[in-house]
């Protein structure tokens, strides 16, 4: 096997790397990054990369040299501060546990969200218009919060 297939199979590897990356859980910022490095790494020329993600060929660069040298890792956000959000897959989680329930005090919903997954929400008004944006309001929520939620 010549230099230039070990270069092919080892380029094949890091897309592949990079494909699972953007397919697992992450932050947009890391996914805009990884898109970039996949499509420098599959021989996309920068202008169009830019054109398509919105991004300058200094940023392509910058990632694609991350990763070059440091992996996945190097194109993870350094710090992520606290989490104060449900991605989509506990926002399901939190719907399904929701809908087999008759009814759920705020209190029971505020202490699930914290012990399930960290989250707790500065503001009651979050946690309403949690269940309003969830069309549970009407069938979860005593008359009086019902009231509330509607007339704000």
């Amino acid at each position: 096997m010549d230099n230039l297939q070990l270069q092919q199979k080892d380029r094949e590897k890091e897309i592949a790397q990079l494909e699972d990356f953007i397919k697992s859980d992450i932050d947009a910022r890391e996914l805009k990054r990884a898109i970039a490095v996949r499509m420098a790494l599959s021989g996309k020329i920068y202008h169009e990369i830019s054109n398509i993600l919105g991004v300058s060929n200094f940023f392509i660069g910058y990632w694609k040299k991350q990763f070059t040298t440091k992996g996945i890792a190097g194109i993870k956000l350094g710090h992520k501060g606290s989490k104060w959000y449900l991605t989509a897959q506990q926002n399901t989680e939190v719907i399904d546990w929701l809908k087999n329930k008759e009814y759920c005090n705020l209190d029971e919903l505020v202490t699930y969200l914290d012990g399930e997954f960290g989250v707790i929400y500065t503001s009651k008004q979050s946690y309403y218009k949690f269940f309003y944006r969830q069309k549970l309001v009407e069938k979860k929520l005593k008359k009086p919060i019902l009231n509330l939620i509607k007339n704000w």
